[in-house]
């Protein structure tokens, strides 16, 4: 039985991964055998992740998220900094730090009641690394001022290579309703 790696996220508009691809450049120069940079492609906010689904499953998966999204209206997430985290913990990746809002709240619940997961918290990551060097890396704190509209969200499926993963987007569905 065939079965596919799958998680529900929102896509960022092209002119904000460019911006988060140029800050990347100004740190390309770290330790690449300790540091994975996220492809400037691969950059989305993860809203649930589900894990390993058969075809079947992905179909269930597919019109739950088409019946929340009926039911949620078009929002906005906003962003402040990028920053080495996740905080409080010993870093493991510079991601770019979402404000909290009730209608991401909103969605993420729905999702994740429909298909019984947990949800996280927005961010986009930008790198991963191992702990072998978390200690020595600068600690980062930049501004990056960003609104990022939501009006769709997709499910997508992601494939893991030797050369990092790829992102394939299975179904973009529009926000289009009312919240309940």
């Amino acid at each position: 039985m065939n079965k596919r790696r799958i998680f529900i996220a929102i896509n960022l508009p092209d002119g904000i991964k460019k911006k988060l691809a140029d800050w990347q450049r100004k740190w390309i120069d770290l330790d690449r055998k300790f540091i994975n940079w996220a492809k400037k492609d691969n950059l989305h906010i993860t809203l649930i992740f589900i894990g390993y689904a058969t075809d079947d499953e992905t179909y269930e998966i597919c019109k739950m998220a088409k019946a929340v999204a009926k039911k949620h209206q078009p929002f906005s997430i906003n962003f402040k900094r990028i920053i080495t985290g996740p905080p409080g913990k010993m870093p493991r990746m510079f991601w770019v730090e979402g404000e909290k809002s009730q209608e991401l709240a909103n969605l993420q619940n729905d999702l994740e009641n429909g298909s019984n997961i947990r949800a996280f918290s927005p961010h986009i990551t930008l790198a991963r690394f191992k702990s072998q060097i978390a200690r020595e890396l600068p600690k980062i704190d930049d501004a990056f001022i960003a609104s990022i509209p939501v009006e769709t969200i997709e499910v997508m499926q992601s494939n893991l290579k030797r050369t990092g993963p790829e992102y394939t987007v299975l179904e973009s569905i529009n926000l289009e309703g009312n919240e309940n």
